[in-house]
């Protein structure tokens, strides 16, 4: 999905890049992955990184993550952590062939407002949500986002750069890499979600036959029917029929780029229908988590299920699985009835995780077909684009749910102990991850240029595809494959 900070913001020139996005995702979620493994050895590496907590008094909002760094304050925590993301970024900037100092500057902007909106989003009328922790903080209302719906307000202060500020936005553009954002966090995810099926294997093994099955199911019936809305109700030619029918039904921008690449489409093909799918999840970010919660509390596997099958970019997809997840526990928790964290967002994010696997082999079938039988080149599909275009980012998800799944499962109960508290330290960066993420993707939706690039035909494909059916399509796979399974309870 390297392509997708191009979609809507034209970025500076760039040398070429002497390694992918997918890679250096790899590269750096592992290797905050095994800094916080230190832990185990009783060498606290990572433990001065900044978390947010929900807040009425300012000073009760940043922290350490870990108390051996409490001398650090809050404040200091969240120096220390921009320090350094800045220079692990500018670095991974400089392998993508990016300017350092250009991206360094964009970083250190986005980085600031980015984090200022998590904690804007954290303050207690927006987060708070039990009556006793309105009791704590002194208040009367509040709107019961949850502090994971602050990534909401993550978003909003992109989307108001972008539309409001739009040279601001374009002078943000080298730091804009949500898709590099969000593999990171997706590959230190891979460990947190390792503890969390540990406690109860049988259920976390049911969720991914159940996950697989729902992604058959999505591709063999999404695909199809969207090509043919594209080209026989809105006659579109195949070379933007295909791209369009990846990027709606599949898994947005990577798919759409995969499936542009593939068929040999001009390049401004896919680049439009990605800046496309960016918007659209824009909007079933700011949706769909709150239908969730309103319909679907009592089933909060369907929810998350729906969130993955539903929402067409990793970034967006995952972080609407984790607002699902706080916002369905809470209401869940109003009612007395408290589910172990990390079950919701761990089911959205493994369905995300199988559709991007099938990335690779449905890019190359569509090559196929079309280099041999639709427009007949020289330059024919070969077996070897499964792994060109496979996302290498899941290959660090895997190795760290082994990984985490083995130490807390096959070592001794002293050191299996320790397991969670390391792997939350890692999960404190997948946070900060996540919030990068969102506001880079508020920075993408540039509305006006959109409709400026005469956009609105391929809209209204989208359109008519995600309300008409796609939402709900997944909605039914989820339902069919998810109802009545339930995350545990919490001790």
């Amino acid at each position: 999905m390297s392509a997708s900070s191009e979609a809507l913001i034209e970025a500076p020139s760039r040398s070429l890049p002497r390694i992918g996005e997918d890679w250096l995702s790899v590269i750096i979620g592992l290797a905050i992955f095994v800094l916080a493994l230190a832990g185990l050895a009783n060498l606290d590496l990572i433990g001065w990184a900044v978390t947010t907590s929900v807040w009425g008094n300012f000073g009760q909002a940043l922290g350490p993550v870990s108390k051996a760094y409490g001398a650090l304050g809050g404040f200091g925590a969240l120096v220390a952590t921009y320090l350094a993301l800045l220079a692990v970024l500018t670095a991974a900037a400089l392998a993508l062939g990016a300017e350092a100092r250009k991206f360094a500057l964009a970083f250190t902007a986005v980085f600031w407002i980015a984090y200022a909106s998590w904690i804007a989003g954290n303050y207690a009328n927006f987060a708070a949500v039990t009556p006793a922790e309105l009791q704590k903080f002194g208040i009367s209302w509040s709107l019961k986002l949850t502090n994971e719906g602050a990534y909401i307000f993550a978003l909003v202060a992109g989307l108001l750069i972008a539309n409001v500020f739009p040279r601001l936005a374009e002078a943000l553009s080298e730091a804009v890499r949500p898709e590099l954002y969000i593999k990171i966090a997706i590959v230190i995810l891979g460990g947190f979600f390792a503890v969390t099926a540990a406690g109860k294997l049988n259920l976390a093994t049911s969720l991914l036959v159940r996950g697989v099955a729902a992604i058959i199911e999505a591709y063999l019936i999404y695909w199809a029917v969207v090509y043919f809305i594209a080209r026989k109700w809105f006659g579109f030619s195949r070379e933007w029929a295909a791209p369009l029918a990846s990027g709606i039904s599949i898994c947005g921008v990577s798919a759409a780029i995969a499936t542009g690449g593939a068929i040999r489409a001009r390049p401004v093909v896919p680049v439009l229908v990605s800046s496309l799918v960016v918007v659209f999840a824009v909007v079933e970010v700011l949706i769909l988590p709150f239908l969730a919660q309103t319909f679907l509390s009592h089933e909060p596997l369907v929810a998350a299920a729906w969130m993955g099958l539903a929402v067409k970019t990793d970034g967006a997809a995952v972080a609407a699985g984790g607002i699902t997840e706080s916002l369905i526990a809470a209401k869940a928790a109003a009612d007395g009835v408290n589910y172990q964290p990390g079950w919701m967002l761990g089911t959205t994010a493994t369905i995300k995780v199988f559709i991007d696997i099938f990335i690779g082999v449905w890019a190359f079938v569509l090559g196929t077909i079309w280099t041999r039988h639709i427009n007949v080149t020289r330059d024919k599909a070969r077996a070897v684009e499964i792994w060109q275009r496979f996302p290498k980012f899941i290959l660090g998800f895997v190795l760290t749910f082994a990984v985490g799944l083995y130490l807390a499962l096959g070592t001794p109960a002293n050191l299996a102990a320790k397991v969670p508290a390391a792997i939350g330290e890692a999960n404190a960066f997948r946070v900060i991850f996540f919030i990068l993420t969102f506001f880079s993707i508020g920075l993408l939706s540039n509305f006006r240029r959109l409709w400026q690039e005469g956009i609105g035909k391929l809209a209204a494909v989208y359109v008519v595809s995600l309300l008409g059916f796609v939402i709900w399509v997944g909605l039914a796979i989820s339902w069919l494959f998810f109802a009545g399974v339930t995350p545990p309870l919490a001790s």
